[in-house]
């Protein structure tokens, strides 16, 4: 069953006009978006592109053959012992990718997100990291994938 919230579909439309609630890539994170098997993760982590971008560390991997981006959201238990704190900070993280995924490249990509600050930030500041984070894996992918495609 579905919960039902004080916003309805036709308000969200309004808000992000660009975006297809009803599509895949609508604000849902859903468990096809989840990067959860062990082979990919390893894949990603041996073979994909990595970058810093504060409070993250990003991997990426294009994926030709998936439907949507899938999504590695992690927080070191080295720098918050309390699983109390993990857990925030992910949840800041998954519903800051939820709201913001529509801004990532067309190409499907298996990506990590590795939170690695010493503090704990707030909403508003994961997304705005979050949104940065999304431009850079664009310009990075396209320049990986221009790379590829043209062998100098």
């Amino acid at each position: 069953t579905r919960r039902h919230s004080s916003v309805n579909n036709q308000s969200l439309s309004a808000l992000n006009p660009g975006v297809n609630v009803f599509s895949p890539m609508g604000f849902s994170f859903g468990k096809d978006e989840r990067l959860n098997k062990r082979k990919h993760i390893q894949e990603l982590f041996e073979r994909g592109s990595s970058f810093y971008s504060y409070p993250f560390r990003i991997f990426f991997l294009p994926l030709p053959a998936a439907e949507v981006h899938q999504v590695l959201i992690s927080v070191s238990t080295r720098n918050f012992k309390r699983a109390v704190d993990r857990n925030l900070i992910k949840r800041r993280m998954r519903e800051a990718y939820r709201l913001q995924k529509h801004k990532l490249p067309e190409a499907r990509l298996a990506m990590a997100f590795i939170y690695s600050a010493k503090e704990i930030l707030t909403f508003a500041e994961i997304e705005q990291k979050m949104l940065l984070a999304f431009g850079k894996v664009h310009k990075m992918a396209k320049y990986s994938n221009d790379s590829i495609g043209n062998p100098k």
